[in-house]
């Protein structure tokens, strides 16, 4: 394995917590279990629609009239819980963003929806010198090179791979995060097997985290046991949530974790181990490219300073920590304890001293001022002795020495007085 493997821990964001999707064994209780429950959410305004649009179908499907305001208002609340538990309150866990179409020709057995204008088509159709043959081989050309509705989050991910890689020093473990909407076909079998009768839409939550094949199984179990305590803490009875081994057609391995929902388990989560393939798909004949080496920005000196100078409201991240020279045990616990002191009042952190590419510190406020990281602390022998940080800042350059239990209500300040600039 070059590259390293891929653990997608990927959910459905308010797509089946009320959907109750009925089996073929499913009893005439927990049929009037479920209709209650959409009924509530439908007549409380968490659902739009009639009780005949909002049938198990519709709702595991996402081809509803959507959520009324405060389904809307569950659906954020779910989301920013997700949100702060896997990115905010994370290290090496970073935030990306990617179209909701994806480029490039379709692959065989590709059911997903394409982008085409209908003005494209319509000229094709008008074309009365096209035989049939032609006709046919002109539309399966444009549907082959249009772009594709995403049907997932993966492909976004591994589309930002390398950047993520620079951000970390081209060392593994880390993660990427996104939250957004994906789209599916959904066939109408009361006409034609087959034919596609519209769109269906889900939210999605999927972080993939890139490790080494040699600790990728571990990673895994981690993640599983860390989702099954996160769904846990919402529940009045955390047992109603479990996991079951699963496989998907490649042979590869995963996890779907479950709720027992009054009327039977529904599926919530699906954890997959996905080793290196789609990223050797994403960038085929390019993989010296994923072997994993030193990152060129620690071997180069900048000649002129250059800084990002981004408003303090604006900055991604506020703070960075970095170590300095002394017992690297000790000087890390201080930089840990820090950064969770800082994240616990919503101030965003770089763990530098994390990173294992030594660069001096001249690198370091070069690398620190084109993130536009308003500070950067260095946490030294100093203080441990005595307490004390050096504390830099990126828009005046000036380094002083202040006590570390200081550090959280100047950052506070400084951060609530730039809001009222």
């Amino acid at each position: 394995m070059r590259s390293g493997g891929a653990v997608r821990v990927c959910r459905q964001v308010c797509r089946r917590w009320l959907s109750g999707c009925a089996g073929p064994a499913d009893g005439p209780e927990r049929a009037e279990d479920r209709e209650a429950l959409v009924d509530l959410c439908r007549r409380r305004h968490f659902l739009n629609g009639t009780p005949q649009q909002l049938s198990p179908a519709a709702l595991l499907s996402g081809c509803h009239p959507g959520f009324g305001p405060l389904g809307v208002e569950l659906r954020k609340n779910l989301a920013s819980q997700w949100w702060s538990n896997m990115v905010v309150f994370r290290e090496q866990v970073f935030a990306v963003d990617a179209l909701h179409h994806e480029p490039g020709p379709s692959q065989p057995g590709d059911s997903a929806f394409r982008l085409v204008s209908p003005e494209c088509i319509r000229e094709i159709l008008q074309d009365k010198e096209l035989s049939k043959e032609q006709l046919v081989a002109f539309l399966e050309n444009l549907l082959k090179t249009s772009g594709k509705l995403r049907e997932t989050l993966l492909h976004g991910a591994l589309e930002h791979y390398f950047n993520g890689l620079d951000l970390v020093n081209r060392k593994l473990p880390y993660g990427l995060a996104q939250i957004g909407v994906c789209f599916h076909p959904i066939s109408d079998t009361k006409q034609i097997p087959g034919s596609v009768k519209r769109i269906g839409e889900k939210t999605e939550a999927s972080l993939v985290w890139f490790t080494p094949a040699r600790t990728s199984s571990q990673w895994f179990d981690f993640w599983l046991r860390h989702r099954l305590l996160w769904w846990r803490k919402f529940a009045m009875s955390p047992s109603d949530f479990s996991s079951t081994d699963c496989e998907d057609e490649a042979g590869r391995k995963g996890s779907k974790l479950y709720y027992s929902f009054p009327w039977g388990k529904e599926p919530v989560e699906t954890l997959w181990n996905l080793g290196d393939q789609e990223l050797l798909h994403m960038y085929p004949g390019n993989t010296s490219r994923l072997q994993l080496t030193e990152n060129s920005f620690a071997r180069k000196k900048s000649l002129q300073r250059k800084v990002l100078k981004l408003h303090p409201c604006l900055a991604p991240i506020k703070v960075a920590l970095d170590a300095g020279k002394g017992p690297t045990v000790e000087l890390r616990q201080v930089c840990q304890g820090l950064l969770n002191e800082l994240l616990e009042n919503g101030i965003s952190v770089w763990p530098g001293y994390l990173e294992t590419v030594q660069s001096s510190l001249e690198q370091l406020y070069a690398k620190y001022d084109e993130m536009s990281i308003l500070f950067m602390v260095l946490v030294t022998e100093t203080t441990l002795e005595r307490g004390l940080i050096q504390l830099r800042s990126r828009d005046t350059t000036m380094k002083e020495m202040m006590h570390i239990s200081k550090l959280k209500d100047f950052l506070i300040k400084y951060l609530a007085s730039a809001t009222k600039v």
